[in-house]
């Protein structure tokens, strides 16, 4: 589930393995450009965390990561 943390959508993501993580960060990085949003994120082995923000709106959420979010989230399903 996504979380308001400090002006941004947060979501927190654990896989199986560093594959299943890098895999999926490589389809999240395929979407981000298409929309030409991209998120700030970390990766720890299996654990994948995403922060998303527009910078051009003052770094605040807008619907561009509400949108990139429903997108991220698709992916899991």
């Amino acid at each position: 589930m996504w979380e308001h943390v400090n002006n941004k959508l947060y979501r927190k993501f654990i896989f199986k393995d560093f594959s299943d993580a890098f895999a999926f960060i490589t389809r999240v990085a395929l979407i981000a450009e298409k929309m030409d949003h991209h998120p700030a994120w970390t990766n720890e082995y299996n654990k994948v965390e995403i922060w998303l923000s527009t910078h051009d709106a003052g770094n605040i959420v807008t619907e561009k990561d509400k949108s990139l979010s429903k997108k991220i989230d698709e992916l899991l399903k």
